[in-house]
């Protein structure tokens, strides 16, 4: 199964008088990166959550976002914590004196200030402020949940993205049939074509050597021979529908495959000196370059 590398889930929980609640989102990157933004009492949990993630992707960075807020009857678990208060209000203070900073600070802009408001000791999120089994299976639930509904839409969008690029290798398929079908009478038309020009070019004084006109015909089968360039095409095709159906992340395989579709195109390119061979060459080169457009959106 193919994954896209762009997905969303969210999910949230109860727990001491508060709502938990989980974002994870993922985009395109090169490499797995796990970004966590969490309540700062939490992030002895940083290391864990991360591996969580980094279990389940490969490829992409993660954005996870945890907040918590407290639920309707709850603010009893909040005390005020008069020495944060009294320590912004002194450099307020020491601000406007010292350094001629206008403005005065307001209720609301005291209240937002972090420290202000704390949990009370016997509330159950002010003793986990210290790593703690419960809220370590707290997190790892929610975060889990979240994953799964991310995991789920990386799913669906990466079977679009797979079934796009199978109807793409089919098309590269038919070129290459195409490819195949001319390849043989490139020769043929050489050695017409060579005879024809050597015929308007004798006026019957000099005799034809077809020893030498052998020699050239042959040099230039060897030289515009694709055969093993059109094999190796035919490969790299099957090994693609391969990591499109395979259960492993496939994009940074898809990618290697594809230049080296793009060299092997532009080899038949240069080494046929037939007209409707290159147009057909061109025609794949354009399709090789939408499918890497697809395939870099593939985990």
């Amino acid at each position: 199964m193919s994954f896209s590398m762009t997905g969303y889930g969210q999910s949230s929980l109860q727990f001491g008088g508060h709502k938990i609640s989980f974002e994870v989102k993922s985009v395109n990157n090169r490499y797995c990166e796990v970004v966590l933004r969490m309540p700062r009492d939490w992030t002895g949990y940083e290391d864990m959550l991360r591996r969580i993630v980094q279990n389940h992707i490969k490829r992409g960075r993660v954005d996870v976002i945890i907040n918590r807020e407290l639920t309707d009857g709850a603010a009893d678990g909040q005390a005020l914590n008069r020495t944060m208060v009294k320590a912004y209000l002194d450099a307020a203070e020491i601000l406007s004196r010292e350094y001629g900073f206008p403005g005065e600070l307001t209720l609301r802009d005291i209240l937002s200030m972090p420290g202000v408001m704390e949990l009370k000791e016997e509330t159950p999120l002010a003793a986990a402020a210290a790593p703690s089994e419960e809220v370590a299976e707290l997190l790892k639930k929610g975060l889990g949940l979240s994953l799964e509904a991310l995991l789920e839409m990386r799913a669906r969008e990466g079977g679009y993205l797979a079934a796009d690029l199978s109807r793409r290798l089919d098309h590269l398929e038919e070129l290459h049939a195409g490819i195949s079908a001319l390849a043989p009478l490139v020769v043929n038309e050489y050695r017409e074509k060579l005879r024809q020009r050597l015929s308007g070019l004798n006026d019957g004084s000099f005799p034809w050597d077809e020893h030498k006109i052998g020699m050239d015909i042959a040099i230039f089968a060897d030289r515009c021979n694709i055969d093993e360039e059109l094999t190796r095409l035919y490969s790299h095709f099957g090994q693609c529908r391969a990591l499109l159906l395979g259960g492993e992340p496939a994009g940074r395989k898809l990618d290697f495959l594809i230049q080296e579709m793009n060299r092997e195109t532009n080899t038949i390119g240069s080494k046929c000196n037939h007209l409707n061979i290159v147009n057909l060459t061109l025609d794949m080169k354009a399709e090789l370059e939408k499918i890497r457009e697809q395939a870099a959106n593939l985990e």
